[in-house]
């Protein structure tokens, strides 16, 4: 008879902590829906707002965005092989015109450095990196399915590390105080040491530590930002080896900020980590997030064209302010989302 009040009692005491038990994994799930009432025109704040157009120059030339004042600049990626064609020799003719353009328009220019690309015939660094002194400088990046999908640079090459660094004080010494910005490319990789066995988790982490002191080096008066939004090696909140806390850790610490590609306040995995760690923690760097191509119908690398849609620009800039404390926002110039939700929720 003890025996089995024992186990009705153990029953009862686990089904009590079962109904009470939340799902680490998501915790943020709902957060959204605070927000969902949130309308146009998205009320002015500190928020600096960036249209952001990738590697297409000649749109961002005549762009709308040009007309709204609310909006700062253009966020605009340069690759690091167009920069340096030469070892030592480098050409920054494309990102100079650029700074006049926008200058002439009353914006300023946001940097997106490239040395990783997410297309097979696009290889982002210079040919002089692909031989031995660098370990071939760059790997195939491969997606879940184990299928090659880009390039990315060997980050956590300490001589590919070195090289990128003279190409940072290059930059900075050129345009340091008259671009707005510059970020380093998402911390979101697809290699493993079984891809490449040059490659661990550890030695990657030190890798952006190295490129983030880089860039804080060589930009003192510019906002320099890394993205940082998944690491190989871990995946949260389950799998946590402190690597993505350790880059936002290093970025308070060095004046480096934070940002993250991908707005998406429904989906786990932004949820539980760039979201995660803006809202868990506070910083004095600034902080980023893009809306980028398909993130106005809740989706990523989206080219789906949706018309019975909800607009959800003033959602999406009121959870970005409000929970996740961010002081730049760079928006897709995608279509139709970006004239047709955009730009009429920043109207005056």
């Amino acid at each position: 008879m003890k025996r089995l009040l024992l186990v009705v009692w153990a029953m009862g005491a686990f089904t009590a902590f079962a109904s009470d038990w939340q799902n680490p994994a998501e915790r943020y799930l709902n957060a959204y829906q605070e927000y969902l009432d949130a309308r146009c025109p998205i009320p002015r704040n500190d928020i600096r707002h960036f249209s952001y157009f990738a590697r297409d120059r000649d749109a961002m030339r005549g762009h709308p965005f040009l007309n709204a004042d609310r909006f700062a600049g253009a966020q605009l990626m340069y690759s690091w092989r167009e920069l340096e064609p030469q070892r030592g020799e480098y050409d920054f003719s494309a990102i100079q015109s650029d700074i006049e353009y926008l200058q002439s328009r009353g914006k300023t220019l946001f940097i997106q450095l490239q040395d990783a690309t997410f297309y097979n015939p696009n290889v982002g660094v210079p040919d002089y990196l692909r031989s031995d002194e660098f370990d071939g400088g760059v790997v195939h990046q491969y997606n879940d399915a184990g299928e090659p999908e880009g390039w990315v640079a060997k980050r956590w090459n300490p001589a590919v590390q070195e090289r990128f660094a003279v190409l940072l004080q290059a930059l900075g010494e050129e345009f340091d105080g008259e671009i707005a910005g510059i970020n380093l490319q998402e911390s979101s990789i697809g290699v493993s040491a079984e891809t490449d066995p040059s490659f661990s988790p550890e030695a990657y982490v030190d890798g952006l530590k190295a490129n983030m002191q880089a860039l804080a080096t060589a930009f003192p008066q510019s906002i320099k930002l890394q993205y940082a939004n998944f690491m190989p090696g871990e995946w949260l909140p389950w799998e946590d080896e402190g690597y993505l806390r350790a880059i936002y850790a290093y970025g308070e610490e060095i004046g480096v900020g934070l940002a993250g590609p991908d707005l998406m306040v429904r989906r786990k995995g932004q949820l539980n980590h760039t979201i995660a760690m803006m809202h868990e923690n506070e910083f004095s760097v600034p902080l980023g997030i893009a809306v980028q191509d398909g993130n106005y119908i809740g989706a990523t690398n989206s080219d789906r064209i949706e018309t019975d849609r909800a607009n959800i620009v003033p959602l999406l800039a009121a959870f970005a302010d409000d929970f996740m404390s961010v002081s730049l926002m760079f928006w897709s110039y995608q279509e139709p989302y970006f004239s047709e939700d955009v730009l009429p929720c920043f109207a005056q």
